[in-house]
């Protein structure tokens, strides 16, 4: 069976109570006769024998059990909501209809088309099935509807019990259903017999159906399918339509399969009979024109005069008026019977598709005929199903809404529906599907504009925040609300008669303090370029208009407060670079890849328009603003957005002339990093030798260089000579070097020999301790300056004499920072820190790739003091608990996040250090001691160095990782003694750690097999290293080790257990022990060496089973290899992907065991494990044990014999004897 399950259980909750004043189903009835009821879908034709009898929905009930609605509906099949939203109106009488002509206007079916299918003639068979060739073009899509339809049209002509069977079988065919209906169960037996026979018949394997079946074949068959349904309307909306037998009995077939427990049933017939009643709505809109003509021209034809009157055209009027009626009347107990029959049970379905596509048409309906169907008793629906749980329901209310919104017209007769569900609509903004999210704020936007008065303040301010949303869609649509509710009112007027827009400099200067005004005053975020950006789709004019932007920042008179001013240039500086750049600032997620053709034309266009007229005004802004730091920076930063070329095409050099002027004085005057960047980056733009301004800009950057350089050469001589300096100086000297170094890092200042004054001032800091340490920040980065700049001048002609100096500079310059890594200030630590590692980095043997072999004399590698020092640093300032940053400000949240990046860095930059070879690779236990505990911080830092490590050298990372192991032990060791050790949390914390380690060799177990073999070797040797006092019966010190180890004992194989059994025995037998008093540690890894059915024969002698044990069993052991291949894959030459901190892999439905046994990493094939276990034993057929790593257990000599399973499943005993020594 296929989706076998109960369709009606998603219930409306509370919100019934909403709508107590809605107590009445639906009932659609013509309006110039209201007492009318509409017809019966059960009707006989042709003697009573013909049809499908149609059955009630409690016998369709009876016959699945899928009713989830009320229970009382037995006997009335459209009971569903009695008592709570319905009322007893349900259960009138209605009258037969009688067969009606077809209308004088019935169209003509028309012929064939070459290539269609073949129309079935009356001289076919009863006992004959009907043929699949309509499912089979409907499926194809590839003959027009129409004519599809007309043929059938004539089928049915010919032969109306067989053209009406090939339409059932059709929607049989379409819900998946393999069975048909056949003439002998068309004739004998009821709709609730037939879909019973169709429902054991369903026993497909698979869940697919038609509908959501995969495949090119079937991607198009929904929209065939629901045109086919519309056109079939259309073609016989003039003549079978109310004819009574095929639509009643359609409408009884797709009523009775809508109640099925078979999901694809359910679906196709829900989706049939909606796309039915879209149709039926249609043509009832029709008939409701034609009856308004009709009345029209009887009212005309009846004020006539009597001698102008024509009785015969009022009686001709008069029958077509009752004609119209009657078919009215037709067609809303047709709609009648299928709302309440189908739509009040399937829009609560427990399918989310089926509920979305109820809602979906239930907003057709209202658009189309809002007279009958916008009213209160429908909208109830649509707000109730508001809060459903599932996005794509969610999705087709709100636009439902937004068709019903976007007209003036249609919101006057919904004021009650938003009183009732605005709140609902409003929170919607914060959903946590994006998209959902999207049509809630537009459709808050129609009802802005369409609804004055509705949204209240506090409903307009839960949607302002949104305008700073990641999501870039998200929070375009707030912004629109933004400009709708804030601005537009104010900003726009209207001329020739609405269709242009003319924005005043009035409404532009208006529209700018309102920007600043709600910036400012919300409070909402500290960045007005996601303000803008979010602004841009609806109000890009208005922002571009960098006229009015401009003259508001240079009027004398503005009104402005300081942070109005700040706030303002921000603007300014976010609209350029969004016209230059054309996409979202840094962390806005959009979905776009790139620009149309159109998009970057106009965004070429507006980088010209930006250029031209900030030229001449830039350096205004600059003399202006240039006292204040703030200010200054973002606009130096406009040069970055220029199309610098205008310069000399516009023939504006003299407007450069004024900028390089207001360049320097603002250099001169301020000391701020984000100033001093901002300048040296635009004076390098400037620098370039396309440009034919270039001499001029280069003579600039000379003068100021020069004029700086004077400067530092005479402070500096005043500090080398006085013993002490007061703090104007120190303050004028440390400015100086900050604004020196930031030229120095864009600018190359090699020809102003910068280092040796620089090294003399760093040497005397060392020597003496009497240099500022404001002085020694910025003296420290304009020595590695210079020394990156004189590498970039070696070529392979250089002599060697200059590669020689270049490394007694770096040299000696290594050790200045050496030594400033002592230093009692922090920030001086760490600038040392970052340019050390830097520069080892930078000379590391990694620089003679790619044809450089003639820089191999500037390689250079630490000595082991230095290593060590580096080590104890990341330790003093890496790897220390938040507690310890100190008190007061350092605990506001943004300085803690400032202060972790900052950590970050500094231990990326040391793990570059071992991944590179500079440092000695033992030294990153130092860093993986501390995987577990700083795996929050750093997690992804040290997981990526422990792959990285790996692909470098598997063996060694392995050592490495037990000698993680080690020192931490010994550290807890020294700190509380041998007596309880494994009891400590500490331990618990290393054992966590341990098993982290055991999961990251992933699940290549027999290319791990001699490295985990290895390790459990050593791990032994050490927990018995150390013997007990002597005279004692107390456990060797190190022994609780040994519970560390078994965390690594899932990554054996069975063989090697045993080996390492027998090694631990023979180990054991070297130290004194007592047989009484067992040894817990021993006894736990034991047990973790031994299948859990031969424990207690696996446990050395002397050491009874433990009460407490951990057991390895194969079960467990598999889950472990399970668990351990969602590790990513570690192989010698793949390159590790970007780490990951999540995993959402599950096997077979298994429970994962927790954080501590899978490592959230990446996925890899499941059966490698089972594979490599394979392929282990089956080696060991025709290899020595030697290969495998297994001689590293010393002189250890068994005869044990090994299961060996082959290729015909059978046990193979293979004995595996003398395996320590190397001769044998």
């Amino acid at each position: 069976m296929v989706g076998a399950e109960a369709g009606d259980v998603v219930g409306r909750g509370p919100f019934l109570s909403l709508f107590r004043s809605w107590t009445s189903m639906p009932t659609l009835r013509s309006s110039s006769s209201p007492s009318s009821a509409s017809s019966p879908l059960r009707r006989a034709a042709g003697g009573g024998q013909r049809g499908l009898s149609a059955s009630s929905s409690s016998s369709v009930n009876a016959l699945c059990g899928d009713r989830d609605s009320d229970p009382t509906s037995q006997g009335d099949s459209l009971s569903a909501d009695e008592g709570s939203d319905f009322e007893d109106s349900l259960r009138r009488s209605v009258k037969k209809r009688a067969a009606k002509r077809p209308l004088k206007t019935t169209p003509v079916a028309k012929h064939p088309k070459k290539g269609s299918r073949i129309v079935r003639g009356r001289g076919q068979k009863d006992s004959e099935l009907p043929a699949s060739d309509l499912f089979d073009a409907v499926k194809a899509a590839k003959s027009d509807m129409q004519s599809l339809v007309d043929e059938w049209l004539d089928s049915y002509k010919q032969d109306q019990d067989a053209g009406f069977l090939e339409l059932i079988n059709f929607f049989i065919r379409s819900c998946g259903c393999k069975g048909n209906v056949t003439p002998e169960m068309f004739k004998k037996m009821s709709n609730s017999e037939i879909i019973r026979h169709l429902t054991e018949q369903f026993n497909e394997d698979s869940g697919d159906y038609p509908l959501t079946a995969p495949g090119p074949s079937w991607k198009k068959f929904q929209g065939s399918f629901c045109e086919f349904v519309k056109t079939l309307v259309y073609q016989c909306q003039y003549s079978l339509l109310y004819d009574g037998f095929p639509m009643d009995n359609l409408i009884s077939l797709l009523t009775g399969l809508s109640d099925s427990q078979v999901r694809a049933f359910r679906h196709t017939s829900t989706l049939a009979a909606m796309k039915l009643m879209t149709s039926l709505v249609r043509v009832a809109l029709q008939l409701s024109l034609h009856k308004d003509n009709n009345q029209r021209q009887y009212e005309a034809e009846r004020n006539k005069g009597p001698g102008q009157r024509a009785p015969e055209r009022l009686e001709s009027l008069l029958e077509k008026r009752e004609e119209l009626q009657e078919h009215q009347e037709e067609i809303e107990g047709m709609m009648n019977a299928l709302f309440r029959g189908v739509f009040v049970h399937r829009y609560r379905d427990v399918l989310p598709e089926i509920r979305a596509i109820c809602i979906e048409e239930m907003g057709s309906w209202m658009q189309s005929y809002s007279t009958s169907f916008l009213t209160d008793s429908y909208l109830k629906y649509i707000g109730w199903t508001l809060h459903d749980k599932h996005r794509e329901v969610r999705l087709k209310c709100l636009k439902a809404l937004k068709g019903l919104y976007s007209s003036r017209d249609l919101t006057a007769r919904l004021e009650l529906f938003t009183s009732r569900f605005k709140d609902r609509m409003v929170s919607m903004v914060m959903d946590r599907e994006y998209d959902v999210a999207v049509e809630a704020v537009k459709l808050l936007i129609l009802i802005l504009k369409n609804m004055e008065g509705v949204l209240t303040d506090a409903d307009c301010e839960s949607v302002y925040p949104v305008v700073y949303a990641s999501n870039r869609a998200l929070a375009s649509a707030a912004g629109e609300f933004l400009y709708w509710k804030l601005f537009y009112p104010e900003c726009e007027t209207r001329t020739g008669g609405g269709r242009q827009r003319r924005r005043s400099p009035r409404a532009q200067r208006t529209f700018f303090h309102l920007l600043l005004s709600f910036f400012v005053e919300s409070e909402l975020h500290d960045h007005a370029a996601y303000l803008v950006d979010s602004l841009w789709d609806c109000a890009g004019s208005q922002l571009k208009d960098w006229e009015s932007l401009t003259s508001l920042l240079l009027e004398k008179d503005q009104n402005l407060g300081d942070v109005q001013e700040s706030t303002l240039i921000e603007i300014l500086v976010s609209s350029v670079r969004q016209a230059s750049e054309g996409h979202p600032p840094v962390g806005r997620i959009t979905g776009r890849k790139g620009l149309t053709p159109k998009e970057r034309k106009i965004q070429a266009d507006d980088k010209v328009k930006l250029t031209e007229h900030l030229i001449p005004l830039l350096p205004q802004l600059l003399a202006k603003f240039s006292a204040d730091a703030e200010k200054v920076a973002p606009l130096l930063q406009l040069l970055n957005y220029f199309d610098l070329s205008i310069y000399c095409t516009r023939r504006l050099e003299k407007h450069l002339e004024l900028f390089l002027q207001q360049l320097q004085e603002v250099v001169v005057k301020h000391a701020e990093p984000a100033v001093l960047e901002a300048g040296a980056h635009a004076l390098y733009l400037l620098c370039s030798p396309e440009f034919t301004f270039f001499g001029r800009v280069d003579f600039a950057r000379s003068q100021l260089v020069d004029l700086l350089t004077d400067r530092f050469q005479q402070e500096l001589e005043e500090l080398l000579q006085s013993s002490f300096l007061d703090e104007d100086e120190v303050y004028s000297l440390a400015a100086t070097l900050k604004r020196l170094s930031a030229f120095y890092n864009a600018h190359d200042l090699s020809r102003w020999e910068l280092y040796e004054p620089c090294y003399q001032l760093l040497r005397k800091a060392v020597d003496t301790g009497e240099v500022p340490h404001q002085v020694i920040l910025p003296a420290l980065t304009l020595v590695y300056f210079s020394i990156l700049w004189t590498l970039t001048h070696l070529s392979g002609s250089e002599a060697s004499q200059q590669l020689l100096s270049l490394k007694d500079r770096m040299v000696a310059f290594c050790e200045l920072c050496q030594s400033c890594l002592s230093d009692v200030d922090s920030d001086i630590q760490e600038q040392a820190f970052v340019l050390l590692s830097d520069l080892l980095l930078v000379f590391s043997p990694q620089m003679i790739v790619g044809g450089r072999d003639f820089l191999r004399p500037l390689v250079f590698l630490p000595e082991a003091t230095l290593q060590s020092e580096l080590a104890s640093f990341l330790m003093d300032h890496v790897f220390i608990q938040p507690g310890e940053l100190g008190s007061g400000h350092s605990q506001e949240d943004h300085l803690q996040i400032e202060q972790l990046h900052q950590r970050r860095r500094l231990l990326a930059g040391f793990c570059k250090l071992l991944l590179y070879g500079v440092l000695e690779m033992d030294a990153a236990s130092d860093v993986f001691k501390h995987y577990n505990k700083f795996y929050n911080d750093y997690g992804d830092i040290i997981k990526e160095t422990l792959t990285r490590a790996r692909q470098i050298d598997r063996s060694h990372c392995s050592r490495i990782l037990l000698l993680s192991l080690k020192q931490l032990y010994t550290e807890l060791l020294q700190e509380q003694g041998p007596q309880g050790l494994n009891e400590l949390p500490a331990f618990s914390e290393m054992r966590d750690l341990a098993r982290r380690f055991a999961l990251s060799f992933g699940p290549q177990q027999l290319q791990n097999r001699d490295l985990v073999v290895t390790l459990h070797k050593e791990g032994i040797k050490f927990s018995l290293s150390e013997p007990p006092p002597a005279g004692s019966s107390s456990q060797p010190p190190n022994l609780a080790f040994l519970e560390l180890l078994s965390e690594f004992s899932p990554r054996l194989f069975h063989q090697d257990k045993q080996l390492l059994l027998s090694y631990l025995e023979k180990c054991l037998q070297r130290v004194s022990q007592s047989p009484d008093c067992p040894w817990g540690p021993v006894t736990t890894y034991c047990h973790s060496l031994s299948p859990v059915e031969s424990t207690a024969e696996a446990i050395p002698q002397g050491y009874p089973r433990s009460k407490k044990r951990r057991t390895e069993g194969p079960s467990r052991r598999q889950r472990e290899d399970v668990s351990s291949s969602q590790e990513e894959s570690l192989q010698l030459n793949s390159v590790p992907p970007s780490p990951t901190l999540t995993s959402t892999a599950v096997k077979r439905g298994q429970p994962l065991r927790g954080l501590e046994e899978v490592e959230e990493e990446g996925s890899s094939e499941p059966q490698l494990t089972q594979r490599a276990r394979l392929t282990s034993a089956r080696s060991l057929q025709h290899s020595s044990p030697s290969e495998h790593g297994l001689d590293l257990l010393d002189s250890t000599e068994l005869n044990l014999e090994v299961s060996v399973p082959t290729d015909g499943g059978r046990q193979v005993k293979r004995s595996c004897v003398s395996l320590g020594g190397a001769g044998r």
